[in-house]
């Protein structure tokens, strides 16, 4: 499954660098931050499901665009993400794969949205790795509206994960060797700048 993130990596770079020399095309990196809340955790298999706070990450990464008006936007970006139940963490590291259609609405401003796929590098919950999540691989959906200044970006969109994946483990700190479980899709707000190159 890394090979095929480290594959994805290697062809959109090449695809991006060879693509900025045509017309309407452009490559650039961003930053920025996440407002995130991951799915509801149960500490057992009967008990009530707790719902996330919200917490601050970060992303960076690199992004190519294809097109004027209507354009294709793919971006690779790593994202660390952090959500709280209760007096315990779950963290996320992963690596998002957005692949956007946008619209250059009114002078500056643009509007976007399409699917991202997102590869799961590393959870934790509480001091526990989680290597019993269900797909390290999964899908979401990002839609935003932007502003652009010549080559600088600002962003502001939404994310949320799709399907269902969830991560089962054994924490003998909370339930005495019982079974819990965490929803690992995101919910967040992204909020990025974006330099183009």
């Amino acid at each position: 499954m890394k090979n095929l993130v480290i594959g994805t990596f290697l062809v959109f770079t090449t695809f991006m660098v060879n693509a900025q020399d045509g017309p309407g095309s452009a490559f650039g990196i961003k930053a920025g931050l996440n407002y995130n809340g991951n799915g509801d955790y149960f500490e057992s298999i009967n008990a009530n499901a707790q719902s996330p706070d919200r917490n601050i990450g970060f992303h960076l990464g690199i992004y190519g665009k294809l097109g004027y008006r209507l354009y294709f936007r793919p971006e690779f970006v790593y994202t660390a993400t952090k959500s709280s139940y209760d007096s315990d963490e779950f963290t996320m590291k992963k690596i998002d794969i957005p692949l956007l259609l946008g619209f250059n609405a009114i002078g500056p401003v643009h509007v976007f949205a399409g699917p991202t796929i997102q590869h799961i590098l590393n959870a934790e919950f509480d001091g526990y790795d989680l290597d019993e999540i269900d797909n390290e691989f999964s899908f979401g959906l990002n839609f935003g509206i932007g502003v652009s200044f010549n080559k600088l970006g600002v962003e502001l969109r939404y994310e949320r994960g799709l399907n269902e994946n969830e991560a089962d483990f054994i924490d003998d700190n909370l339930n005495n060797g019982i079974f819990s479980r965490i929803d690992t899709r995101p919910d967040q707000l992204i909020l990025s700048l974006s330099v183009e190159l």
